[in-house]
């Protein structure tokens, strides 16, 4: 089953004091790209988000991103008692050696002194990272499911043009009869120019057969029809399957290629120009296939 690299998933996890919205983006590429945009409160799980990506998704450009709307910021400063009471002994120590009064106020003075807030990241509770790790997968689901119907589409389109391709080969049949005949006479023709008495019938017959020889291309039609049976059964196989059928893809274009170049005739090399127009476009397709 053919799958698209090109998906959009996106989930919403409800928490008590935050909303958290989860969007995953993938498009082509020739390998697993992963780029994450995530809080800082949810980076000691990364890994096993990546984890879950690779297996999910295996190939693709992957962009992987929470917006977080929360009524308690992840980062709350505190007190540092600590520093704020070595402040305030220095400073009443100072103020007993100069017989300053207890009526000073210390806490005026204290806090606006470096380090006596500090701040404190908020820790991961499980619960929530089970809340958050379901929407995840629901994202993926979603991604997931893109991909299948794209890929539906793109199956459809590919399938058509390697019919196309078949079809036309089996167009190239009635010509190479004339092809034959075309041959023969201009050989016929080229040998009395060069000799007024007529040809050697022997002679003729064996540069006839050197020509023809040279120009068959009978094998090129059976290595090309059975590319387009592996294609088709390529197509159907469980998992990725884009890089496979870029590979059949390139040897069916040297079959063409061969075809053309060995045709020396008009109609054929119609024929394979059309050819070639349909295995590009499935080539192009094939670009963005899993």
């Amino acid at each position: 089953m053919i799958k698209s690299m090109t998906g959009f998933g996106k989930s919403v996890c409800e928490l008590p004091a935050k909303r958290i919205t989860i969007e995953i983006k993938s498009l082509n590429s020739k390998q697993l790209d992963i780029n994450t945009r995530i809080p800082n409160l949810y980076r000691e799980k990364e890994l096993s988000m990546r984890n879950i990506i690779s297996q999910t998704l295996q190939r693709g450009k992957v962009d992987v991103t929470f917006y977080v709307e929360s009524m308690i910021p992840d980062k709350i400063p505190q007190v540092n008692e600590e520093v704020i009471s070595a402040y305030h002994n220095q400073l009443k120590s100072v103020a007993d050696k100069l017989n300053i009064g207890d009526s000073t106020d210390y806490l005026r003075i204290i806090m606006p002194l470096p380090d006596t807030m500090k701040t404190m990241p908020a820790e991961l509770e499980e619960e929530e990272w089970k809340a958050v790790s379901s929407s995840l997968s629901e994202a993926f689901e979603q991604l997931d499911n893109f991909r299948i119907q794209e890929g539906n589409s793109m199956q459809t389109d590919v399938r058509e043009r390697c019919g196309n391709i078949a079809t036309l080969l089996e167009q190239i049949t009635p010509f190479e009869t004339q092809r034959t005949e075309k041959i023969k006479n201009r050989i016929k023709e080229n040998l009395s120019d060069f000799s007024n008495n007529g040809a050697d019938d022997n002679r003729f017959e064996q540069e006839l057969i050197y020509y023809l020889e040279k120009l068959d291309i009978s094998e090129e039609k059976v290595r090309l029809k059975n590319h387009i049976n592996y294609f088709y059964e390529t197509m159907e196989e469980d998992g990725p399957v884009g890089k496979k059928l870029g590979f059949i893809t390139q040897e069916m274009g040297r079959e063409i290629n061969t075809l053309g170049s060995k045709a020396n005739d008009s109609d054929i090399q119609h024929i394979v120009v059309k050819m070639k127009d349909d295995l590009e476009k499935i080539k192009e397709q094939i670009l963005n296939i899993l």
